[in-house]
Formats: C-alpha cells, structure tokens, sequence
C-alpha cells in the first residue's frame, strides 16, 4: 500500500472517530456542563444552577434494580429530602429509542405521577449525550456536584447492589453520606462506588 493512501486511511479514521473522544467526569473535576429538554418541556442548563449542590439520578423504570428504590419509596424520600434542602435533583433517563427505559416526555411524566417521584426535572437524554459526559454504566447510578461545580460522589446509591427491597433499611446510602458530609465542611469518605443496576441503553448499545 502506497504511503499516501494509508495517510489518507488514517486521517479519515481520526476524522471519523473524533466525535468519541468525551472526556467523562471524574470525581475532584470540574462537572461537563450541559443543556437538555425535561419531560415538563423546560430547558435544563446545568451551569444555571451553580452555588447549589446538584444530584444526577440515572434512571430505566424497566430496570429491577431501579424498581428497588421506587417502589420500596426510597428514591422519592431522597428526591424530597434533598431538594427540601435547596438540592437541585436531576433524573436523567439515558435510554435510547427501541431500548428498555426509553421513554417519551408524556410517559414519563405520568410514571412520575404514579410514583410520586420528586425530582426538581427528569431529564431526556435519547441520544446518550449526557450519560457518556458523565460515563454513566448504570441505572441507577448517583453522581453529586458541590455548588462550585465539582463531582464530589460518583456511584452506586447504597452498599447493597440487590433487588431485593428489604435490604434498603440496612443500606448505607452513599448519596445522603456524600451530601451530609459536604454540607457540614467535611471531606467525602468515600467519593466513588462502583455502580449496580442495569447497564445505561445507550444507542447501538447491545441489550
């Protein structure tokens, strides 16, 4: 093979290629700011809401794990809890059109209604933008931002990767250390988890 044309062959791979070179939130890091369309039809942008301590919720109401938490209440005492406190609480719903979880703005709107979710905006994210911004795997996965816009927790929500609803009292639920913590002055104990549930349903994603 001329040098020329494997010059040209390498050259259109980095072209091609180049749009999927994100650089993920790490936790101690400035958070990717984005912008996105809530179910209510309001325009969300994360930078509007720094001096407040913000919490991004990954969600798929198909997923058991995630059916853990809302249907045993604890996602919605967390969503009341915290936004009662001034906390901005984003559910972001990553899944593509086709995949489990993916839902239209209407739908998701009366699953809110028939949980008595409570988050400040459940977020669209159809095309996966945000969840490779943040390199969410899972549903739920938990990611927490200090009101100078630092990721301070990035992970699961409790110590208990399970289904099973009766291991929620137990739990040590990593998002109420986390904001607990950072609101009193203290460091975070543990910053990142890895995170249970089912993987995000990203578009071309396998399952």
């Amino acid at each position: 093979m001329k040098r020329s044309t494997l010059y040209s062959i390498l050259v259109a791979v980095v072209i091609c290629t180049a749009p999927l070179l994100v650089v993920a939130a790490r936790v101690g890091q400035a958070a990717p700011d984005f912008t996105a369309t809530a179910s209510n039809g309001k325009t969300s942008h994360l930078f509007d809401y720094r001096g407040k301590y913000v919490v991004l919720e990954w969600h798929n109401n198909g997923c058991p794990y995630v059916g853990k938490h809302y249907k045993s209440g604890n996602m919605q005492r967390l969503q009341k809890q915290w936004t009662g406190r001034n906390v901005v609480w984003f559910t972001i719903i990553s899944s593509a059109p086709g995949k489990q979880g993916y839902v239209t703005a209407s739908e998701e709107n009366e699953y809110l209604a028939k949980m008595q979710a409570a988050p400040t905006a459940a977020l669209l994210d159809p095309t996966g933008e945000i969840g490779h911004l943040y390199d969410a795997k899972t549903s739920p996965q938990m990611v927490v931002i200090n009101p100078e816009g630092v990721v301070i927790y990035d992970g699961a929500i409790d110590d208990k990767p399970t289904t099973d609803l009766s291991d929620i009292a137990g739990a040590t639920n990593y998002v109420n250390l986390a904001l607990e913590q950072a609101m009193a002055g203290k460091q975070v104990q543990t910053p990142a988890t890895r995170p249970y549930g089912c993987s995000v349903k990203y578009p071309g994603s396998a399952y």
